[in-house]
């Protein structure tokens, strides 16, 4: 009997291990996919010229169309909808919140080192460029992890026109 009550408790803590590390997984591919969007929403920033600058010579992003295109493709990448919330069927379940998101100018003075003590996070642009951090929360699988959250941290440059 104590054989059968001991084999029990064991297959207990097997499956719990067995969810842990499933958790495991699904978080670090939540963190993955979450890093390759906030990468591609930084990159779609940057590449929004200032037309009235370029024309008189200066490379200038600008700055509302910035804005706007990464946090078009930070929702297409995402799934997610205008108010940054999770469309159905989405890997996240909690809204993505926009911690930072910095154009750096032609105004700069590059190579220009971005620091934020906050976010524990440094870049330094070589020239002008947008900066995004945005904040994620991991949606756990099962209720053996606690909560997982990261600030998820991206940045990209102006691509030259050669």
């Amino acid at each position: 009997m104590h054989k059968l009550l001991l084999l029990t408790l064991m297959a207990a803590v097997w499956m719990m291990l067995l969810a842990l590390q499933i958790d495991g997984e699904m978080a670090v591919r939540t963190l993955f996919e979450a890093k390759r969007a906030v990468n591609r929403a930084a990159h779609a920033g940057a590449q929004q010229l200032d037309q009235d600058a370029l024309a008189a010579g200066i490379l200038r992003i600008d700055e509302a169309a910035a804005a706007s295109a990464a946090l078009q493709y930070l929702r297409v990448n995402m799934r997610l909808d205008a108010s940054l919330k999770p469309l159905p069927g989405a890997m996240l379940r909690d809204p993505v919140e926009i911690a930072v998101l910095r154009v750096v100018n032609a105004e700069a003075v590059f190579p220009y080192t971005y620091r934020n003590e906050t976010y524990n996070y440094e870049v330094t642009l070589k020239r002008p460029g947008v900066i995004l951090i945005a904040r994620v929360r991991y949606p756990r699988g099962f209720n053996v992890m606690g909560p997982v959250e990261w600030y998820v941290k991206g940045a990209a440059e102006l691509v030259p026109l050669h």
